[in-house]
């Protein structure tokens, strides 16, 4: 088996496993977590799941067929390839942990539930919003894998917008929680986790 058929059944596996372990999760919040307290920021969904399905109909373009997505391409040494595989793999459990902490309170929007809880365990007990970090990761990593520059183009705008809402879901979450959540705030990082506190 040459590399590149190895990196295609790679993606496939990291895609299918990704998309499967969120779509379990989210699915599972919205049947247990209780209603949205507003509908604010539903449009923003839309946007990021627009952006979502331009980076995944090249992806599934380059596991069906790399030539079709050969106008995107650009030249990266297999042990690249191979270090981001392995990144990227490494990235799965991590996505699991996070899910699997923040339970039932998985929302789409940077809204609350309203049986929302404030989680300070698993990887939040560190960092505040570690699926950012991680999807951005997963991002850069399957952009190393399929040598396809047009993954980490439209990759990176649902995180820059990520960034952008931040401040708005960290005061929704101000007012749900009010001093618990500031206290919290001030014991965690934003994205990486605090070096000093």
């Amino acid at each position: 088996m040459n590399s590149e058929i190895a990196f295609r059944l790679i993606t496939s596996l990291l895609l299918v496993t990704a998309l499967s372990i969120s779509g379990y999760f989210r699915n599972r919040a919205e049947r247990r977590g209780g209603q949205m307290r507003t509908t604010e920021g539903r449009g923003l969904v839309v946007v990021l799941r627009l952006l979502g399905l331009a980076v995944f109909v090249p992806v599934l373009g380059y596991i069906i067929n790399p030539e079709w997505v050969a106008w995107a391409r650009f030249p990266l040494p297999d042990w690249v390839r191979w270090l981001a595989a392995l990144v990227a793999l490494a990235a799965i459990p991590m996505f699991y942990w996070i899910l699997v902490s923040l339970g039932v309170n998985i929302s789409p929007t940077q809204a609350t539930r309203q049986n929302h809880t404030l989680v300070t365990h698993g990887p939040y007990r560190w960092v505040r919003h570690p699926l950012y970090s991680t999807g951005l990761i997963f991002c850069i990593s399957l952009t190393l894998l399929t040598a396809v520059w047009w993954v980490a183009v439209w990759g990176l705008l649902p995180f820059i917008l990520l960034l952008l809402r931040t401040s708005q879901e960290e005061a929704r979450l101000i007012d749900a929680f009010g001093n618990e959540y500031r206290d919290y705030m001030q014991r965690t990082g934003r994205f990486l986790p605090r070096l000093a506190r």
